[in-house]
């Protein structure tokens, strides 16, 4: 591991007492403080003893644990770090990240960059990919990474494509960074990080029940959304949907699409006529009727024109940072 900051191993371990969440942590610890000044935050929170010496103690086992992830992890970055990545979107204190856990190029999170997150159903047929590779392709060649899941499917496809079309791509794991998920993608993860691209975690410790694993697939989800300047459906049952041609109905990426609306950030559905009656397009039906009149619908014959309009509201975005910023400096 080449980079792990105190500020790091500080705020893991103020996360490991009870009642101490993301929020608490965004609130307290957005500057840098020295371990003692942590202990007091705490003693006046939490309602468990704390003092340096247990302090040290759980500091000195995450300490072991992070070194466990060897050579899969080249670094960590938390809250108040220069290096940590800003989000996009207004996104509520419960859902800032906090700490992130790295294998390959950090800087690729940086809003000096159009991501785009590309996500989908994992049992999508050969027309689906077909069109899917194309999208992506052309979001490559226009300048954006791919930021997607790695899970099978719709993701890993989005992440395969940006790959053989020379572009960069981000995975964001719902697993600690030494135990890949699924384990169908260890070899992509390792390809996505040797052409410079970038492989993300907030865990170092596996999930040990479903109901956490899951949690942590939800929490993945969340961080498409707002590391992403728009997240983009390829294709997706919905919850209601029935398919006689596939019993296992999944859903998930609801979750971030749900999340980049709640953080005022665009999404989009690709969809074409051809698909009128097809149940994997049911969430992307949906999402068009909620975002009526204004969805982003991609054609997969002409996807380049989303990414026309996803300049232009880059542009206008950054009009809007500089304003902000001059204004704050009193011009």
């Amino acid at each position: 591991m080449t980079h792990i900051s105190e500020n790091a191993i500080n705020i893991l371990t103020a996360l490991t007492f009870k009642n101490i969440g993301n929020a608490w942590a965004f609130n307290n610890l957005k500057h840098l403080k020295h371990s003692v000044e942590i202990c007091e935050l705490l003693e006046k929170k939490v309602n468990e003893p704390v003092n340096e010496h247990i302090f040290r103690q759980r500091y000195n086992d995450i300490c072991q644990q992070i070194e466990n992830l060897g050579m899969n992890c080249d670094g960590v970055t938390a809250l108040g770090d220069s290096d940590f990545p800003i989000v996009r979107g207004n996104v509520k204190d419960s859902n800032q990240p906090i700490v992130i856990f790295y294998k390959g190029n950090l800087e690729l999170l940086s809003k000096h960059h159009t991501n785009l997150a590309v996500i989908g159903v994992l049992t999508p047929d050969k027309q689906i990919e077909q069109d899917e590779r194309q999208m992506v392709d052309s979001f490559v060649h226009d300048g954006a990474n791919i930021v997607s899941g790695l899970a099978l499917g719709c993701d890993g496809i989005a992440h395969h494509q940006a790959l053989l079309s020379g572009g960069k791509t981000i995975a964001i794991l719902p697993s600690p960074l030494n135990q890949i998920l699924p384990k169908q993608h260890i070899q992509l993860a390792n390809e996505i990080v040797e052409q410079g691209g970038l492989v993300i975690s907030e865990y170092y410790k596996p999930a040990l029940d479903f109901r956490t694993q899951s949690k942590y697939y939800i929490e993945r989800d969340r961080l498409q959304a707002l590391f992403s300047d728009c997240t983009v459906l390829a294709a997706s049952y919905s919850p209601d949907s029935k398919d006689p041609n596939n019993s296992k109905i999944d859903s998930g990426a609801r979750h971030a699409l749900a999340k980049a609306k709640e953080y005022n950030l665009p999404r989009a559905v690709m969809y074409h006529e051809k698909y009128t009656s097809h149940p994997m397009f049911d969430l992307n039906r949906q999402i068009i009727k909620e975002d009526s009149p204004n969805a982003i619908i991609i054609s997969p014959e002409q996807p380049s024109s989303f990414h026309n309009w996803l300049k232009q509201s880059l542009k206008q975005e950054t009009a809007i940072l500089k304003s902000s910023e001059q204004a704050n400096l009193g011009f």
